[in-house]
């Protein structure tokens, strides 16, 4: 088992939107910690695209990974089966990881709240900033994230010797 060392972070206010504050650290760590699926809305099978980055990153930190992406449903993203809904992922997702830009959150988050169980998490990625949509999904009781992105989250909070060698 490889050594781990916590590192330090400071909490940060969202610097768009006054209103909404991440979860402080300690949550997001916990969030992270408890999350098995992942739901990665607008996965890309381009290996240039963050998306397609971070679904190899979470994989190999052992994470279930569906990506979800209309346009390529039935094929595969690095050994996963792509569905076109959240509705179509086989089994419950602990969190929605999106990619998608902030106009599409709504909608996205109309589709989490409609599964059951539901998500326990939204996660919006970096510049992806929605904020209504982001209130509506914790009013619904959804842990949320925005402007963030898991990987960083990770690398940032707990890194093995892997990490340094990019292995």
């Amino acid at each position: 088992m490889a050594m781990m060392e916590i590192l330090p972070s400071a909490e940060t206010p969202m610097p768009t939107d006054e209103s909404f504050r991440n979860p402080p650290d300690d949550e997001m760590r916990a969030i992270l910690a408890a999350t098995r699926v992942i739901a990665v809305v607008g996965a890309s099978q381009r290996p240039e695209r963050p998306s397609y980055d971070v679904m190899r990153f979470l994989l190999s930190r052992g994470y279930r990974v569906y990506p979800v992406n209309p346009g390529l449903a039935g094929r595969e993203i690095l050994g996963c089966p792509v569905v076109a809904t959240l509705a179509d992922v086989p089994e419950p997702v602990d969190m929605v990881d999106v990619f998608r830009s902030p106009e599409h959150v709504d909608a996205i988050v109309t589709e989490a709240l409609a599964l059951d169980p539901r998500p326990k998490t939204l996660w919006l990625q970096i510049d992806v900033i929605a904020p209504d949509a982001a209130a509506r999904a914790a009013a619904a009781g959804l842990d949320v994230v925005m402007d963030r992105c898991p990987k960083i989250e990770l690398m940032r909070r707990v890194r093995t010797p892997d990490d340094a060698t990019g292995a």
